[in-house]
């Protein structure tokens, strides 16, 4: 199984069966399979995959890139004898787009988001002995009102868009759990003051149980404290300083979460009846805060400068889903080791695996969403519930710094002049902003931004070490302020008609992509070179452009890693490097020449 690992990192509980590996599979092109009642004949299925992969991956063992709109699975499975006499909860991590999920013959529940969690309540439909779970999955291929990212709507991948990811792609799962148990958690750090707030949602009978919470730092516990529950919300605030200026060696801002020290609280948190545990989970959080001030983005009340580096998230073999969990891991080490703080994950929602990574090694991530190409009032609900979403999942995650609602105005083309399309823009905003006070939120990265907390702005201007003129265009624009709002990449305004910069912070959060062919790929680049050595000298001239602009306070270089046929990454597709990449570190951490007085 190459799926293993727990699935859910914030929310920890030790009575769990992993669904991944073999399931019967069938692909229903002519959508016949709801009257046919294939839920109840899915002994009939001809093929097999391997979940959590999509068919059109190699890793699934079907590896058809083509059209198939409708697909279902089935596989069966035994309750684990730990399992039995509790309630039973089937968790999909992500399955792209709509599913319907039938157990034993019935229907359960629906789910229509490609990106985000969704799970039932099982336990009233199980049978004696052995159970069967049915899904049915419809991935309109050509719809360009569903948030769909870097899937191509054609089904040859071109340009920017990439090979399409249809049915299930993160880790299928079974949960034990008592009726009365915790359904939800939320930690909101305070570094002003050293408070943690605890959100603790609770389902069943839980009038006059108790809680338990249990808080360490580095095996040390530094809070403790127990709560009679009245009702079924549960807010509870601690400090963690505790009027205390020294403990375990640090001074309390040496507890705060940073790329440089990734510092984290274990938490476990027991839900009692008298002596009895019924509930019992484990989790953790970090001390971090997030702030613009002056024009400059602060971390833990400092100006940090952001050096980013674009993140697609693809793999060869899996595209959207890694076919390990260190493949995960791998990618924000190879990061770290360029000297780049973190990532914009770009038109995709991240495993929580990788988030979970970021948050232990130390990297700040832009978080981002699928988006859809065309603008509608359906693509507006979509957006907005994966957005809710999205926000429930990763709330607790440290390493999330930024949530980016809109790239490009993908979604809002005509976004300069049309008001019902900077509706959209202000009202995602202002939804985010109203769901997490914690995070900044770019309105539309890119340019044609109404209000937001970042000036994202994207330019490739740079052209090839030969295009002098171009390339003193790109430095010319990144010199000053007044040259960045001025430009026009793509043709398009930086803000959109009626919005201006308001002293937000100005980072270049797209350029580079120099092209490099390394192997057999072929592909392009926003621009070509042909060796290492001219790779590096034309990374180098792109960063010193960069860090000599008194107006940027970061950057995002795209890109991480070639993707299909896009040869514009430092890795190749499969992860190796194109050059030695201690050469790129050592390009990044010029910056400190640069930027640091």
């Amino acid at each position: 199984m190459d799926r293993n690992e727990y699935p859910r990192p914030q929310l920890v509980r030790q009575d769990w069966l992993n669904l991944n590996g073999e399931w019967n599979f069938e692909f229903d092109d002519e959508n016949i399979g709801l009257e046919e009642k294939w839920h109840l004949k899915h002994s009939q299925f001809t093929k097999k995959i391997n979940v959590p992969f999509a068919y059109q991956t190699k890793r699934s063992g079907i590896n058809d890139p083509s059209f198939h709109d409708w697909v279902w699975y089935t596989r069966e499975f035994d309750i684990p004898a730990s399992m039995v006499n509790k309630q039973i909860i089937l968790h999909f991590g992500a399955v792209d787009y709509r599913a319907m999920v039938f157990i034993n013959g019935s229907l359960v529940g629906t789910h229509e988001g490609g990106h985000t969690p969704f799970s039932f309540d099982i336990t009233n439909y199980l049978i004696e002995g052995k159970q069967s779970v049915v899904v049915r999955v419809e991935d309109p291929s050509e719809d360009e009102t569903i948030p769909r990212g870097k899937q191509y709507w054609v089904e040859k991948s071109a340009g920017i868009w990439y090979t399409r990811t249809t049915g299930i792609w993160q880790t299928v799962w079974l949960e034990a759990v008592n009726k009365t148990h915790i359904h939800k958690l939320r930690f909101t750090p305070d570094i002003d003051v050293g408070d943690i707030s605890i959100d603790v949602e609770l389902t069943g009978d839980y009038v006059n149980k108790q809680l338990e919470i249990d808080i360490c730092f580095k095996n040390e516990v530094v809070a403790s404290e127990t709560v009679r529950v009245h009702e079924s919300f549960t807010k509870r605030s601690i400090n963690l300083y505790n009027r205390k200026i020294f403990r375990t060696g640090f001074h309390h801002a040496g507890w705060n979460w940073s790329p440089e020290n990734p510092n984290l609280f274990d938490v476990t948190i027991r839900l009692k009846e008298g002596d009895s545990v019924l509930d019992d989970i484990t989790s953790y959080f970090g001390m971090r805060k997030i702030h613009t001030e002056n024009g400059m983005v602060f971390l833990n009340n400092r100006p940090y400068y952001q050096k980013l580096v674009l993140d697609q998230g693809y793999w060869p073999e899996g595209l959207l889903t890694a076919p390990t969990d260190q493949d995960l891991k791998g990618d924000i080490e190879l990061a770290k080791e360029m000297g780049f703080n973190g990532c914009r994950k770009h038109q995709k929602v991240e495993d929580p695996r990788f988030l979970y990574w970021a948050d232990h090694l130390g990297f700040l991530v832009w978080g981002e969403c699928a988006a859809s190409p065309s603008f509608s009032e359906d693509a507006v609900a979509r957006l907005t519930r994966e957005w809710i979403d999205i926000i429930d999942r990763d709330y607790n995650h440290p390493c999330i710094v930024t949530w980016v609602p809109i790239n490009e105005s993908w979604g809002v083309p005509f976004i300069n002049h049309n008001a019902q399309e900077k509706h959209h823009s202000l009202a995602m905003y202002h939804l985010i902003h109203s769901l997490d006070k914690t995070r900044l939120v770019i309105s539309n990265d890119g340019w044609e931004m109404t209000t937001t907390d970042i000036c994202a702005i994207h330019n490739y201007n740079h052209g090839h070490k030969d295009e002098l003129e171009k390339y003193n265009e790109f430095r010319h624009s990144l010199l000053t302020t007044e040259n960045l709002l001025h430009s026009m990449p793509a043709g398009r305004n930086i803000y959109a008609q009626e919005f201006n910069h308001s002293g937000e912070p100005i980072l270049l959060t797209e350029f580079g992509g120099i092209g490099f062919k390394a192997g057999d790929e072929s592909g392009w680049g926003y621009t070509s070179v042909t060796n290492e050595e001219d790779y590096v000298a034309d990374y180098e001239r792109v960063m010193k452009a960069v860090y000599e602009s008194q107006s940027l306070h970061g950057y995002c270089y795209t890109q991480l890693t070639d993707v299909e046929q896009e040869i514009n990454g430092i890795l190749t597709y499969d992860r190796k490097p194109k050059c030695d990449l201690q050469e790129i570190r050592r390009i990044n951490d010029m910056w400190h020449v640069h930027v640091v007085k």
